[in-house]
């Protein structure tokens, strides 16, 4: 992510390392940045992940729709976000490369990549990701930033990529937009538990059907305002108690592709 006219002080970098920002496996990892930490472009986004059994901190609409694509693939380990890159690296790199280091008001800035990701994939178990709108690829600055990470990576035999809007599938971004407004809606875990039971029954009852058409014979048949079934259906959706394809479009998600959370997991993500 691109910093505007923000920067960590050296004592609030050593305050992070105590933390153990950055550092950290599975449902232990924290993350370098956070939500709260940085001004991000566009929507930030919290979302509990079901292979950390975590918070994860997004600090786009962009990281989301990468983060989610990772998520549901079979391969994906772990992922880790806001990966700090060791400043002493960095710095020996800029320096080789005749590139002036990220730095705030004097201040070195350690870099970080936006995800690290572990796999299965014997043929890549592990490389590092950096989400970035084209836009901002305009920018000679950000370029020279991006290859000093480039070459981080490079140094590490990690592959690293560079990821845009314009690599990820619209329908995602279609789905996130629809989905994840839903997300914020306050819910409690008793509420969410009775639905989940609720709408995985009349799921199972006709597979074949849409959602959309699910919800509706549900709003007539329970005397319900209209669109009603379809909201809940939304909010449990983007709280991910049921797991779906995020390849396939909102309008023809069927009933029988809808896979329900287990209770412990829906219980994290309901706290998020």
């Amino acid at each position: 992510m691109a910093l505007k006219k923000y920067g960590n002080s050296n004592i609030k970098n050593q305050k992070w390392i105590r933390e153990g920002r950055g550092a950290g496996r599975g449902s232990v990892y924290k993350p370098w940045l956070t939500v709260r930490d940085i001004p991000s472009e566009g929507r930030s986004h919290r979302i509990f992940g079901h292979k950390s059994q975590r918070t994860h901190h997004l600090l786009s609409d962009l990281e989301l729709a990468v983060f989610l694509l990772l998520e549901w693939h079979v391969d994906t380990i772990e992922i880790r976000e806001q990966f700090p890159l060791c400043l002493e690296t960095t710095r020996t790199l800029a320096e080789d490369a005749g590139i002036e280091h990220p730095a705030f008001q004097g201040v070195t800035q350690i870099m970080s990549s936006d995800f690290l990701v572990n796999t299965s994939d014997s043929l890549r178990p592990k490389f590092a990701l950096q989400a970035k709108y084209a836009e901002a690829l305009q920018d000679p600055r950000t370029i020279e930033k991006l290859e000093l990470e480039r070459r981080y990576w490079l140094q590490k035999d990690v592959p690293w990529m560079l990821v845009t809007e314009q690599d990820i599938p619209k329908v995602i971004f279609q789905n996130i937009n629809w989905l994840y407004p839903a997300q914020r809606d306050a819910l409690d875990e008793q509420t969410m538990y009775e639905r989940v039971v609720f709408y995985a029954h009349h799921f199972g009852k006709t597979p074949e059907k849409t959602i959309i058409e699910v919800a509706k014979r549900l709003d007539t048949a329970y005397g319900l305002p209209e669109g009603q079934s379809l909201l809940e259906i939304r909010q449990l959706l983007a709280r991910r108690c049921f797991l779906f394809d995020i390849l396939i479009p909102s309008t023809k998600i069927k009933a029988g592709e809808l896979q329900a959370e287990n209770m412990s997991s829906m219980s994290e993500a309901l706290r998020v």
